[in-house]
């Protein structure tokens, strides 16, 4: 509302609530100049634009030799937590990540949402920036001013010498509070990728390296997510550093429930990261 009553129709427009046709519109403002931003209200109806993304945005500087640029940033919140059922509760990152040509964005904190959408508005290709739905009313310090993450740099959120635990987005806030739970007993080194598209691997190596274990976690479900991919890249650089098999902890193949204590049993709680964590000593 406060963009509308100060932009008006010059740079904020309202549509229909037609996924595909605002994003194919918005793709190709961006490929004659424009750096818009698309706001689509759940990340479920990502879907609904797939062709205007993966077909058309995603694909049009190769297929143009470089001649057409995209500056394309689609912003929509995901996850579950708030009891909306199948249809508004997926994180969807791992089909995308699978698009040559599309970054996929995933803050943890608001200092780094405001930091990654800074970078992704700048960058000259195709972005999908998901923010989980929990993290909206999360506060917490952010910088003043100009403040850019770069897109493809991880970051170390919590020092540690036993366990990497790797998670982004709101598996962030659980794995911060299960490293806590576990001081003393476990040293658990908390890494955050916030770009899964480009993934900084030399920062989850780095770490990996340290601790000798790898444990990610996503709300996502775990069969083919993005954990099964960081656990390839890491294994595939540095095998001869893990002294356990890396394991993913990741939400139950299913669609998501509605009914609250169904859908807390489908994703990963802290007590279950605590417990693979003891699990991988």
């Amino acid at each position: 509302e406060d963009l509308f009553a100060e932009f008006r129709s010059r740079r904020v427009f309202q549509t229909p609530i037609s996924e595909a046709g605002f994003t194919g519109l918005a793709a190709g403002a961006a490929a004659v100049g424009l750096r818009p931003v698309v706001d689509i209200m759940y990340c479920d109806f990502v879907t609904v634009a797939m062709d205007q993304i993966c077909n058309q945005a995603a694909k049009l500087a190769l297929m143009s030799g470089g001649r057409v640029k995209v500056p394309l940033v689609i912003k929509t919140p995901a996850g579950c937590g708030t009891r909306e059922g199948g249809h508004h509760s997926q994180s969807l990152e791992a089909w995308f990540m699978h698009t040559p040509g599309l970054k996929v964005v995933m803050p943890g904190t608001p200092a780094d949402a405001k930091g990654l959408m800074k970078a992704s508005i700048r960058d000259d290709g195709p972005v999908l920036f998901i923010q989980h739905r929990l993290l909206y009313p999360q506060a917490g310090p952010v910088p003043e001013g100009e403040c850019l993450v770069p897109l493809g740099k991880a970051e170390v959120k919590r020092p540690g010498k036993d366990l990497t635990l790797v998670a982004y987005s709101y598996a962030l806030t659980k794995a911060l509070a299960a490293a806590e739970a576990l001081k003393g007993e476990i040293e658990v080194e908390v890494v955050d990728p916030r770009t899964l598209v480009p993934l900084d691997v030399e920062t989850l190596l780095a770490s990996v390296r340290k601790t000798g274990r790898l444990l990610v976690v996503h709300e996502a479900p775990e069969r083919a997510g993005a954990g099964a991919e960081i656990v390839r890249q890491v294994v595939a650089a540095g095998l001869e550093a893990l002294k356990a098999p890396p394991r993913v902890l990741g939400s139950r193949n299913l669609p998501m429930p509605y009914s609250p204590p169904l859908e807390d049993a489908c994703i990963p709680q802290v007590r279950d990261i605590i417990r693979a964590a003891r699990e991988m000593r």
